[in-house]
């Protein structure tokens, strides 16, 4: 998962190795190479006074004081070439260009002048300031999705939200089987009375996992349906509500008035968008306008197994405001895992 920025990052890391390596603490200052080497008594003179490039040089100044106290340090010139590489990577990987200049301008905050002992690692001192870059934005939002159910008041109500086809039906079955695991009953509720066939797809799902479904006639109200799945969760004592709704784009008016109405009817505690991490920068656009339209409280990205970018799982949460709180991993209903910034930043860095 996300093999192709993991590359890229240690590629980073290995340029800004070879970058500082190159750069000789120990060498002239401009200037002094122009100085004839058999004139001593020039080279005298030049010891008695401060020689004018030393004093346009101050980065060389300092490169070359910590230097004679066993330390180094990263200046920017040191990082110019790799920054812009990283930055070129992090667009290719579909990670969204504000995302990626938050990332860069906190690597060249933790980086330049840092100083570090002649035998530290400079690929330690680089994974370090990424580590903390990329936390910076990937765990924007965050909270612990468990505790927020355990204690929240039951019924807790969950409506997912997205566009067609990213598999919105099969994660609120996943998560169904998530939270069965975790002790709590649910109830799934089909409010996605617009498209045909919308009922026989998630009541194989209910099926398969033993859950019951409430559902309307096709052309129903949508929030009818999902607050007649409240109703029944509280009369019978079932720890969550999961209500599907109709895929739709963000400038479908009819069906974001639906999302609307959903919201003043039920009053979900949760409202997910849900995503192919695959689409890259397209769900990282989505999820900001179905925000702006109909506000959500995290994402789910499906089909991260399959991505090698990571670019969406990057961004997110920096453009929304909103966590993403799940990944999913593959077609099975246990193939749900819960979304770790740390973790993550660990995988991609290798540690």
């Amino acid at each position: 998962m996300f093999d192709g920025l993991k590359d890229k990052l240690d590629t980073f890391r290995s340029d800004v190795e070879e970058s500082a390596e190159d750069a000789d603490p120990e060498a002239e200052p401009d200037g002094e190479a122009e100085t004839d080497s058999a004139d001593d008594a020039d080279t005298a003179d030049e010891t008695d006074a401060p020689d004018e490039a030393d004093a346009d040089s101050p980065g060389r100044l300092q490169r070359a004081k910590a230097f004679a106290t066993g330390k180094v340090v990263l200046e920017e010139e040191d990082l110019e070439d790799p920054l812009w590489n990283l930055e070129m990577a992090l667009l290719e990987s579909d990670v969204e260009m504000g995302v990626a200049e938050a990332i860069l301008d906190q690597i060249r905050s933790n980086l330049i002048g840092e100083t570090k002992s002649q035998m530290a690692s400079t690929g330690d001192l680089v994974e370090d300031a990424l580590r903390d870059a990329l936390l910076e934005v990937i765990s924007v939002g965050q909270f612990d999705f468990d505790e927020r159910i355990a204690q929240a008041e039951k019924p807790v109500t969950i409506v997912f939200t997205g566009v067609n086809g990213v598999g919105k039906t099969t994660t609120i079955a996943k998560l169904a089987r998530y939270l069965e695991e975790r002790g709590y009953s649910t109830v799934l509720a089909n409010g996605d009375t617009y498209r045909a066939g919308a009922n026989e797809q998630i009541r194989e799902h209910a099926e398969a996992l033993d859950k019951r479904l409430i559902t309307h006639e096709q052309g129903g109200d949508p929030a009818a349906v999902v607050y007649d799945g409240v109703e029944y969760a509280e009369a019978n004592d079932v720890d969550v509500v999961l209500g599907d709704t109709a895929g739709r784009l963000h400038t479908s008016s009819d069906l974001m008035a639906q999302l609307e109405k959903i919201d003043r009817v039920v009053d979900p505690d949760l409202t997910l968008f849900v995503d192919e991490a695959v689409a890259g920068q397209d769900a990282v656009e989505r999820a900001q306008q179905f925000d702006e339209a109909a506000e959500i409280d995290g994402a789910v990205l499906t089909k991260a197994d399959a991505d090698s970018q990571g670019g969406a799982a990057i961004s997110v949460a920096y453009v929304t405001g909103k966590p993403v709180l799940f990944l999913g991993t593959g077609q099975g209903y246990d193939d749900l895992e819960r979304f770790d910034p740390e973790a993550l930043v660990d995988d991609l860095l290798g540690a």
